[in-house]
């Protein structure tokens, strides 16, 4: 089995929403998009980071001592949840602070895993994929970001009769896609906004890589569309329409909505980024109603994931 590793920020198990039946997701590191909504913002950069959280920490300073940048600094204000100072400006990564760190108030995101070691906690619940249809999903980030190694991961699962899920982004060289998919059973492909220049504006790179990668993964393996609905952003009548008119083209059958949530926007302080979604009132039930509808009129299967 191949000794390389691979860089995960969580393994998750008993997920539902990325795949068929109960799954165990496993998030890898690195992702070439920056999304203004992303709710895993810690799986962006491709290298380990701090994260912090201030309710953890109870003014030791040990932290302080071990930063050679003097990045760390703590306010005496008897406010135990805003105790801790970073000046991330300064901060040059180095983990120093985390290895030192008695509470985990700083701790480090990113795993070096060997295949086995992900092999291992990914077979964890073998007996629920086996009752429930489900398997294991790579995710992330961009799983692709390392494909070698999710193309080794997938194949010794494949060899074990566990069914694999690439939720993907899909912007990636071709090649990584070529090697990866003969050992994936579903892909979750996301789709942001189907007009480039827009797309761009919303995470940093154009969609002309993504639409095509999109067309020849569909016609390999069974392909399900995921669009993440952002009021006021992509959730407009004409890119849905857009988006169903591309699921016929490529012959994609199902279209999964993910409801917008603002979950992950805590993460965002913690790792020294700033949130810069400025989101309109979300829409209501009946709207969403009407969006399905207008997917379910291009005879497509509609599922919606809050």
């Amino acid at each position: 089995m191949s000794s390389h590793r691979t860089l995960c920020f969580n393994i998750q198990r008993f997920s539902i929403h990325d795949g068929p039946g109960i799954r165990t997701t496993v998030f890898f590191k690195g992702c070439p998009l920056s999304c203004l909504w992303c709710s895993n913002p810690e799986g962006i950069a491709p290298n380990p980071q701090i994260i912090v959280r201030q309710n953890r920490c109870i003014g030791c300073g040990k932290c302080v001592e071990a930063c050679p940048e003097n990045a760390i600094e703590l306010k005496c204000d008897n406010d135990p949840g805003n105790m801790l100072v970073v000046k991330w400006d300064r901060c040059n990564q180095c983990l120093e602070c985390a290895k030192q760190c008695p509470t985990e108030a700083i701790s480090v995101v990113g795993r070096a895993m060997t295949l086995k070691e992900v092999l291992e906690q990914s077979l964890a619940d073998r007996a629920f994929f086996q009752n429930s249809g489900g398997g294991v999903t790579a995710s992330g980030g961009e799983p692709l970001y390392q494909w070698r190694f999710v193309r080794d991961l997938f194949e010794q699962l494949k060899a074990r009769g566990i069914h694999t899920v690439l939720d993907t982004c899909g912007y990636t060289q071709w090649e990584a896609l070529e090697e990866v998919l003969p050992y994936t059973d579903v892909v979750l492909y996301d789709l942001k906004h189907m007009d480039t220049g827009i797309h761009r504006k919303l995470t940093g790179k154009d969609n002309s890589l993504i639409l095509a990668n999109a067309e020849r993964t569909a016609r390999r393996v069974e392909t399900w569309f995921r669009v993440p609905l952002i009021p006021g952003y992509n959730d407009s009548e004409q890119n849905i329409k857009q988006v169903a008119e591309f699921a016929l083209y490529c012959q994609v059958t199902r279209i999964s909505l993910l409801v917008f949530h603002e979950y992950g926007r805590h993460k965002y302080g913690q790792i020294g980024r700033q949130y810069l979604m400025q989101v309109e009132k979300p829409r209501d039930d009946e709207w969403l109603k009407n969006i399905c509808k207008l997917i379910e009129k291009h005879n497509l299967t509609v599922v919606v994931n809050r």
